[in-house]
């Protein structure tokens, strides 16, 4: 059975999804608890967001692990590589759902430590990425870092389609996955 504080962060992560400005007194509102509960759990609106932030990278990581991105890279095959593409970008938009208010929420682009752990994940995903150009699975005349820029934008593209409903869910993982390869695969890729 789930604490009370693990009830309180799965309803704000839910909550933060539908309004990510939302304060204290709104999340406590929304939650269905009592200001002083909430802030009984969490002192403030910065602790709430750095343990929710800390939450959505620590699932950012396991992504990248499930998906076998450091293995896949070193092993410099094509078919290993594309096939831990497809399965990232299912778990990034899985993951962006969850956590989609983390993509843009700027509390956390100023927390040095949640900062500082983002920077080492993407720096993993790039090294990713680069074996994916070397490999011929993307296209190798395209910056690496701008291809990076591209799963971010359109995992925001992502959440903001599920929170307006837009697209249904059952459709992000295709339209994701196709929209990134129609523009960053290289040419021919299995």
């Amino acid at each position: 059975m789930a604490s009370s504080e693990e009830k309180i962060i799965a309803a704000a992560i839910r909550h933060l999804n539908k309004e990510p400005t939302a304060s204290m007194a709104r999340l406590a509102e929304a939650i269905g608890t009592s200001r002083a509960t909430l802030h009984r759990h969490f002192a403030s609106r910065e602790i709430l967001i750095h343990t929710l932030g800390t939450r959505s990278l620590d699932r950012w990581e396991e992504s990248q692990r499930e998906a076998g991105l450091a293995e896949a890279a070193a092993s410099g095959d094509a078919e290993r590589i594309a096939a831990a593409l497809r399965t990232v970008m299912r778990l990034f938009v899985a993951d962006a759902d969850e956590y989609g208010f983390a993509l843009t929420d700027h509390f956390m682009a100023q927390m040095p430590d949640l900062v500082a752990r983002a920077d080492e994940l993407e720096e993993r995903e790039i090294v990713f990425y680069t074996a994916a150009q070397r490999a011929g699975v993307l296209r190798p005349d395209l910056p690496v870092r701008w291809i990076s820029y591209t799963v971010y934008g359109l995992l925001v593209a992502a959440r903001d389609s599920l929170r307006y409903g837009n697209v249904a869910r059952r459709d992000l993982d295709q339209l994701v996955l196709e929209t990134f390869l129609n523009g960053n695969a290289a040419r021919g890729t299995p």
